[in-house]
């Protein structure tokens, strides 16, 4: 065998083993999704942009706002029974292809706390819409993260307790 053969036999036989990779998809209350890699290089999902390269993306918006202290009891997350009824009815009658639901509290207790506090009250409310046939793309919680309002009275803490439901049509 020739030495230009072996050479060729051996690179057909080297086999390279690598690990399947899936990108991180997200979509932003605007209704855009987005892709990131490990690497850092992140992207839009829709091959559709404007003239100056932005992306045109679903319309959404924030379609319901529910105050926890109406559908939870302080530090809990189950929903009563006449909140899973009026939760039912809003997504029956929401005429949205999709949602996206997000939890929110006040500033009282730990972040870490109420990081989990949130995701809780989302994951209760996406699993109301999930029982009706609702298509619930992402469940989100930012805690004390976004509030509404500065956390200093007890009126603002009241309106940053929520949870809002994004529309996706």
């Amino acid at each position: 065998m020739s030495v230009t053969a072996a050479s060729a036999q051996q690179q057909q036989q080297r086999v390279v083993v690598g690990e399947r990779y899936v990108p991180t998809i997200w979509v932003d209350p605007d209704g855009c999704e987005h892709w990131a890699m490990d690497d850092g290089a992140e992207g839009y999902m829709t091959p559709h942009v404007t003239r100056d390269g932005k992306p045109v993306c679903r319309r959404g918006n924030i379609c319901g706002v529910m105050p926890t202290d109406q559908f939870f009891a302080t530090d809990r997350h189950a929903i009563n029974a006449a909140g899973q009824q009026r939760l039912k009815e809003f997504f029956q009658k929401a005429n949205a292809r999709a949602f996206i639901i997000s939890g929110h509290t006040d500033s009282r207790a730990s972040d870490e706390y109420n990081m989990r506090l949130s995701e809780r009250r989302a994951n209760a409310v996406a699993r109301v819409g999930n029982s009706i046939g609702a298509r619930i793309i992402e469940v989100r919680g930012y805690g004390e993260r976004d509030p509404r309002k500065p956390n200093n009275s007890a009126a603002n803490m009241a309106e940053n307790r929520r949870v809002e439901i994004i529309c996706l049509r």
